[in-house]
């Protein structure tokens, strides 16, 4: 016998909007990620981050920028409520928001208050959320723009807390999230603080994570050096400049040379008309650029801008708005590939910098210490990794300083001498463990030439 059918029922406003902030706010660096945009978009010349226990017990966003005027303090934390767009047009998109879900999706899970001084105005405003239940505003007292504080994430959610990982991976998290943003916008001062109990030492300054002056001059620049104070010296070094366009699409940035790769792809930045993205696409195409340069399971550094019309990108894909959908996505992968194969043709054999360093100190190798009495043999042997040796390879470093691989041995020594190291393999025979208990075992040691 079947049952009634069950009642279809009217979700209430409150529990509707914490099963939709699960989808913005998956995580800490989620609010700071669209804390910090919405700070970009109202015009901000300096923003600062505070952020305590990995942003699970507090987030402050602080930016100079327009504000918020005090009789628009309640409507802001109404859902699908925007400055950004006005609704007719949803393809001409320049602004890093636009869905007006950032903030009513915070006060829902979290408790949350919004600071702010409109330009001109003579005071400022505030108002409060909790869980949901958004209070009344009240004077402030604050300079020109807005903060966001956003205190007990989860809290009207406990069980998604157990989903969040150590404070330590959390607060990597968001700074990772906080250096793609400043990368876009290389013309902001960026600073971000974790201001943990740990930390304060009662002054609540906390530890610097992130701090970056905003650069002068013109874009490219200014985005070369944002890029050298984050990725370092190292990759400004031995990076190659991409500019490239095709189609009404333009292609700039910087590429690592294949000498200059990572073990996995940690150091690839895409950004589309300036917001940080993480497409397949792009990464696919980065993949395939590089695929006869580099072996298997490693992987280039890049920072990619990828500029188009707005009506050739979709980004309102996914409500974080990390994910794009270009309309001609074959002309996209093609500009991609083509403009950096170009560049790595074009590099020829030049190697980074920082591998050839590294190169020839492995190559320096130490005589294996002699067995000890009543002690088990431990040898003391530098070899070169396989690793090292495929990327020398891959850069085909001259020989000065580096090596050569020939039937079967590695040899290393300078040009133009006749030292060589030579690797042979010897038995040796030791004795370890446990007293009266010998073992025979078979190692690689080197025998020296005449000069090295």
């Amino acid at each position: 016998m079947m049952g009634e059918p069950a009642r279809i029922r009217r979700l209430s406003e409150a529990a509707a909007n914490r099963i939709a902030a699960g989808e913005v706010v998956e995580r800490p660096a989620s609010a700071v990620k669209e804390l910090v945009e919405n700070a970009i978009d109202a015009g901000a010349a300096r923003i600062e981050i505070a952020v305590a226990d990995g942003g699970k017990t507090l987030i402050r966003v602080s930016d100079d920028g327009i504000g918020i005027a005090a009789g628009d303090l309640a409507l802001a934390l109404e859902r699908h409520a925007t400055s950004k767009i006005d609704g007719s047009d949803l393809v001409n998109i320049l602004s890093y928001g636009f869905r007006g879900e950032a903030l009513p999706s915070m006060g829902a899970v979290a408790r949350l208050t919004l600071t702010s001084r409109a330009a001109g105005a003579e005071a400022a405003g505030s108002i409060e959320v909790r869980a949901g239940a958004i209070g009344q505003p009240r004077p402030a007292a604050r300079g020109q723009g807005t903060t966001v504080e956003l205190r007990d994430l989860f809290c009207a959610t406990p069980a998604r807390l157990k989903f969040l990982r150590t404070d330590r991976a959390e607060t990597q998290a968001i700074a990772e999230a906080v250096r793609r943003l400043a990368m876009a916008e290389p013309g902001i001062a960026f600073s971000l603080r974790d201001v943990s109990a740990r930390y304060s030492d009662g002054g609540g300054e906390g530890r610097s994570l992130f701090r970056a002056e905003a650069e002068q001059g013109e874009l490219f620049d200014g985005r070369l050096a944002r890029i050298d104070h984050i990725l370092g010296g190292e990759f400004a070094a031995n990076a190659l400049a991409i500019e490239a366009e095709r189609d009404g699409l333009r292609l700039t940035g910087f590429a690592g040379l294949p000498t200059l790769s990572r073990g996995a792809a940690v150091a690839q930045f895409f950004f589309v008309n300036g917001r940080p993205v993480r497409d397949k696409l792009l990464s696919g195409a980065l993949r395939g650029a590089y695929a006869d340069f580099l072996p298997r399971g490693r992987h280039p550094v890049a920072v990619l801008f990828l500029d188009c019309a707005p009506e050739r990108v979709d980004v309102n894909v996914h409500p974080t708005k990390a994910e794009v959908r270009f309309r001609e996505p074959g002309v996209v992968r093609g500009l991609v590939v083509s403009a950096l194969r170009h560049a790595l043709a074009e590099a020829g054999h030049r190697a980074a910098t920082t591998v050839s360093t590294a190169a020839l100190g492995a190559f320096r190798p130490e005589l294996p210490a002699g067995p000890r009495p009543g002690q088990g043999w431990r040898p003391q042997i530098q070899r070169p990794g396989a690793g090292q040796i495929g990327a020398a390879l891959a850069a085909q470093a001259p020989l000065e300083g580096g090596f050569e691989e020939s039937g079967g041995r590695v040899q290393a020594g300078r040009a133009g001498s006749r030292s060589r190291l030579r690797t042979t393999t010897r038995p040796r025979t030791c004795r370890w463990g446990s007293p009266g208990r010998s073992c025979t075992r078979t190692t690689s040691s080197p025998r020296p030439g005449r000069a090295w």
